[in-house]
């Protein structure tokens, strides 16, 4: 299983690198690491995020002091999301009672778990990361129930029954979720995750970075590499996992 752990790692490696990539390019912030409003991150701290990442994700695919870089990482996304993001919704966004108005805080401390999870702690801090991340599953899964209907138009024209696979993943996200949080099952219910959620990178998201007008593209992309960096952080949870 060592074999799909690197799988994954080198698939987040790639996400971080691309994100830091596309906020040197777009000299701002990747879409989950602002507020849902219209928010423009100055450019200095657009460039100095732009380099941190892309520093960090060749850092991660080519083995290069992993647990410190992974560290940093790890407090910068867990320090956007519970320092400016939750905030934000607690403090100045009237939708904050809507649970989509939490998606950009779920995204960035699913990718604080897989940074996590790169940095390999053992002992009591081993399994930081994957609770992390299993808890963001299970909301990611709500949101596929409630707004079934709405993220329907999402899936493409050629795949019939949209709302039947919106609730099948939505489902799929919630039991794989429950699994890694409560350390059940988990290379299998990691493994098939991880699978699935490459899949819609595949079919799903690629198509539409594609297709994508120039105003939407850099958001698209980001979708885009998101799903990539949860697959990759599947992986490396089954690949790691020494209990099924």
């Amino acid at each position: 299983m060592a074999t799909l752990a690197n799988i994954g790692r080198v698939f987040f490696g790639i996400a971080i690198a691309e994100m830091g990539l596309q906020a040197l390019y777009f000299t701002d912030f990747p879409y989950m690491l602002l507020p849902p409003a219209n928010v423009h991150a100055p450019d200095v701290l657009a460039y100095a995020l732009g380099i941190i990442l892309a520093a960090a994700g060749a850092c991660i695919i080519f083995l290069r002091k992993n647990r410190p870089i992974a560290i940093v990482l790890a407090f910068i996304f867990a320090g956007i999301a519970c320092l400016f993001l939750v905030p934000y919704e607690f403090i100045a966004d009237s939708n904050r009672m809507h649970l989509g108005a939490w998606e950009n805080a779920e995204k960035t401390l699913a990718l604080a778990g897989g940074v996590f999870i790169v940095a390999g702690f053992s002992g009591k801090f081993a399994r930081l990361g994957p609770v992390i991340f299993g808890l963001m599953i299970i909301g990611f899964s709500l949101l596929h129930f409630v707004y079934a209907k709405e993220a329907s138009g999402y899936i493409p024209a050629w795949i019939p029954a949209h709302l039947f696979w919106m609730y099948f993943c939505g489902a799929a996200l919630l039991g794989s979720g429950i699994s890694i949080v409560l350390d059940i099952r988990v290379i299998l219910i990691a493994a098939f995750l991880g699978l699935m959620v490459l899949t819609w990178f595949i079919i799903l998201h690629v198509p539409k970075v594609i297709t994508a007008a120039p105003a939407d593209f850099a958001d698209e992309l980001t979708s885009a590499v998101l799903a990539l960096a949860y697959s990759g952080t599947a992986f490396m949870i089954a690949g790691r996992t020494k209990k099924a």
